[in-house]
């Protein structure tokens, strides 16, 4: 008998409508998208009753157009299943939530580490039927707990914090592993005229989230800043080996994010007499400003030993708001990644709009990438401010469409 089979007669609420909902879809799941958005972990002024009415409405127009149902848990939480949906369709209604609540340090970390899982979880029942499944029930049971203080925090923490024992086994499973199936790759894309995006070069990363679910799926892996920096610094070591064996890299144009400890490394020092001098030339050393301004000494001699070998350096998470502090010529960068936010297109702040314009001046208009663009207006926006290339879900989709011919009309609404 299913686990809320066996709750009825003392069971309710919106969990329990959730769980027996995703039961009965257990033979009819083909063409089912689902996206669980966490509002329980916004800042509790964020999600107060009106907050989550309006959060809700998001999703009334696409309720009334398709077979779907909306949940809303007794924690906040949002959970919308939908058949006949488009991910694009579902995918805006996210992004104004996201716009709703852009001031809240959730929405602006996960913009911040290109991750969404913080704020929303995607799933198609097709392939992630039983994981989400699971995940109901697992809210069912916090919820028939009767503590709804007790319920927000253990839904928020349904992962386990990653320690150092838990670290030690991750480096000893990585420890000579082939990382190649959970490599993926994220292009940087020009706009012209046509509005059809042409990627430059692509970004290579190991994806963090197929880390967790191969590896460790009970474990948040970032969740301790300082053990998760040292969990990048062994996953650079597997993806330098990795690109030393993958033959696709003498073909194309592609950046890597590493930390500064790895360029002075003996294993970076291994991949770079392995790699010929065209490769060094087309490869983006992306590192992130911590990093850098951790240990400036460390930085500057692994600047000078990689320049010359040929390689470039893009400085990685900045915002509108740091980004006049840096000098780049001085720190010898020669791209620089800007996070994109709806701020920065905000006309009630003209001064800021023309501030932001002239610093892509001073850095070149072809050394600044404008990336998370998860809108069209994100890249309105930048290419009103000169920004030429730009790396997100919307240019994603954009380039996904106009490579399908029998939607290549697509490009005219980014013209």
């Amino acid at each position: 008998m299913p686990p809320f089979e066996q709750a009825k007669g003392r069971s309710s609420g919106p969990e329990y409508a959730l769980l027996e909902y995703l039961e009965r879809l257990e033979r009819h799941r083909e063409g089912r998208i689902a996206v669980h958005v966490h509002l329980s972990r916004l800042q509790q002024q964020n999600r107060r009753e009106h907050h989550v009415r309006i959060a809700g409405s998001t999703f009334e127009n696409i309720v009334s157009q398709y077979e779907g149902q909306l949940f809303k848990l007794r924690n906040h939480d949002l959970v919308f299943v939908s058949r006949g949906a488009s991910a694009k369709q579902i995918d805006e209604a996210v992004i104004k939530l996201r716009y709703l609540f852009s001031e809240d340090p959730l929405v602006q970390l996960a913009v911040e580490d290109n991750d969404e899982s913080g704020f929303c979880t995607w799933y198609r029942l097709d392939r992630d039927y039983y994981e989400f499944l699971a995940v109901a029930r697992r809210l069912h049971q916090l919820s028939d707990t009767r503590l709804p203080t007790d319920f927000t925090k253990e839904v928020t923490q349904m992962k386990d914090a990653l320690d150092p024992k838990g670290l030690a086994k991750l480096e000893e499973l990585l420890t000579g592993a082939d990382v190649s199936n959970l490599v993926r790759n994220q292009p940087i894309c020009s706009f012209g005229k046509d509005g059809i995006p042409t990627p430059i070069f692509h970004e290579v990363f190991v994806s963090i989230t197929d880390l967790e679910n191969t590896l460790m799926p009970r474990v948040n892996v970032q969740s301790s800043p300082w053990l998760f920096r040292y969990l990048t610094q062994i996953l650079d070591r597997r993806m330098l080996a990795n690109l030393a064996r993958d033959s696709e890299i003498k073909d194309r144009t592609f950046s890597i994010n590493l930390n500064v400890s790895t360029l002075l490394s003996p294993e970076f020092l291994k991949f770079d007499q392995n790699v010929s001098s065209n490769i060094r030339g087309r490869l983006v050393i992306e590192l992130q400003k911590v990093d850098i301004f951790s240990d400036m000494g460390a930085y500057m001699f692994a600047r000078e030993y990689v320049r010359e070998r040929g390689y470039r350096i893009c400085l990685d998470g900045m915002t509108h708001l740091t980004l006049p502090f840096i000098d780049r010529e001085k720190l010898g960068l020669d791209l620089v990644k800007l996070a994109w936010s709806p701020e920065m297109g905000n006309s009630d702040k003209p001064s800021m709009i023309e501030g932001l314009r002239k610093l892509v001046q001073d850095f070149g208009a072809m050394r600044v990438i404008l990336q998370y663009c998860d809108s069209e207006r994100a890249v309105e926006v930048g290419r009103q401010l000169g920004i030429t290339m730009f790396q997100g879900r919307f240019v994603d989709k954009v380039l996904y469409e106009v490579t399908r011919p029998a939607t290549a009309n697509v490009a005219r609404r980014y013209q």
